[in-house]
């Protein structure tokens, strides 16, 4: 019995899913529900006087109902597939009638979220001829006919709110697609920039240290080196999300790099030759990991940045933890932002890093470093306290 437990959402899912993959196995299970109900007048005590319940009755109402196991793949030609067998009941036979049009409903139902316009107007103009018809044939009661009315076009209402969840479902889902589309794309191209700015700038000191300084020329070969395993590294690490198929378990899962990161990203950028500082100020704690995600992220682009347009010396970087909030500045000595020129303070990697900002709810500042001199990227991200991060 303990293979038969779990949580009940959790079988819900699995049954969504089962029946997402296997649309036949729903539409027969319809089928046979259809049915049960349709059989019930055949097996209850029928009152003195009633038609009787005879097997050919029986075996012409099963012709109404087993139509619908085609439902989806052709709807329209169920529907008069499902009318010809109603028909042929009711002139051949006079046998129990239904208390409801059940394989109507569902057929209209069906067509009403599954068909095209045209679809939709033929079966609105044959159920407009049928449904009275078939009304005189039986009672030809104005009370029969108002409910025939009313059932149908609920039917149909649900068929039409159920194609319009469906439309919202996907439109949802392509944007979902759409925001992990440029999320990668930004992952990638923080990645490459920083790596290979790092490893163009290391590359071109070293021939220079190679005549001056040789032991400083093999520290950047190194360190060129490194900075290409650890690109390597971090895009596998992220393509593996990507990686569909059996064979899952051949693709990296470690998390996204963090704050604990910052001192070996710093390090890379040292071995290019310029002065890195870095500190913390405030009440140092825990924050999301999503939050520490991009912040490494926006002190990557922010140092790339500097390394391929400042032409700094120095630059500081400075985390300042808030009561409620994560400041981080990268502020650089180079020459400042450039009127007209695209690339400091006006490429694609700034613009990622307003856009990381903003997906917490943060806000990003590019410009001029204090006092004019310089560039500073400065970005305030909201994060909860330490004992609701822990939770």
């Amino acid at each position: 019995m303990g293979g038969l437990r779990g949580d009940p959402r959790e079988w819900w899912l699995r049954g969504r899913a089962l029946t997402a993959a296997n649309p036949l196995v729903v539409d027969i299970g319809i089928t046979l529900l259809v049915q049960g109900a349709m059989t019930m007048p055949f097996v209850v005590p029928r009152a003195a006087g009633a038609p009787p319940a005879t097997w050919g009755a029986y075996g012409l109402s099963t012709l109404t109902v087993l139509p619908l196991v085609w439902r989806r793949r052709a709807p329209v030609a169920v529907l008069f597939a499902m009318l010809a067998a109603t028909a042929l009941y009711g002139l051949a036979v006079d046998g129990p009638g239904q208390p409801l049009p059940y394989t109507g409903l569902v057929i209209t139902y069906t067509i009403a979220a599954l068909s095209t316009a045209r679809k939709r107007l033929v079966t609105a103009g044959v159920l407009l001829v049928a449904v009275p018809v078939g009304v005189w044939l039986n009672t030809r009661s104005a009370r029969e006919l108002t409910f025939s009315v009313i059932v149908f076009t609920a039917a149909y209402v649900f068929g039409r709110l159920t194609d319009a969840r469906q439309r919202a479902n996907r439109v949802e889902a392509e944007q979902a697609a759409a925001r992990e589309r440029a999320r990668i794309a930004r992952e990638m191209h923080d990645i490459l920039s920083h790596a290979v700015s790092l490893m163009i700038v290391q590359a071109e000191a070293g021939p220079v240290a190679v005549r001056a300084a040789p032991e400083r020329a093999e520290a950047a070969f190194d360190a060129i080196s490194a900075t290409g395993r650890d690109a390597m590294t971090q895009l596998r690490r992220m393509l593996g999300v990507l990686r569909e198929g059996a064979d899952d378990s051949a693709a990296p899962r470690e998390p996204q790099p963090g704050l604990a990161e910052l001192p070996a990203l710093l390090d890379r950028v040292r071995a290019g030759g310029l002065d890195v500082t870095y500190g913390t100020a405030g009440d140092v704690r825990r924050v999301p990991e999503a939050v520490a995600a991009t912040v490494f992220r926006i002190v990557q682009e922010s140092l790339t940045n500097t390394v391929r347009h400042a032409g700094a010396h120095t630059v500081a970087v400075q985390l300042t933890y808030g009561q409620g909030d994560l400041d981080v500045r990268v502020t650089d000595d180079g020459h400042g932002p450039r009127p007209g020129r695209r690339g400091h303070g006006h490429g694609h990697g700034l613009i990622g890093i307003r856009e990381r900002a903003a997906v917490h709810g943060g806000t990003a500042v590019v410009g001029a470093g204090p006092d004019g001199r310089g560039f500073e990227v400065r970005v305030r991200i909201p994060v909860p306290a330490a004992a609701e991060v822990a939770r």
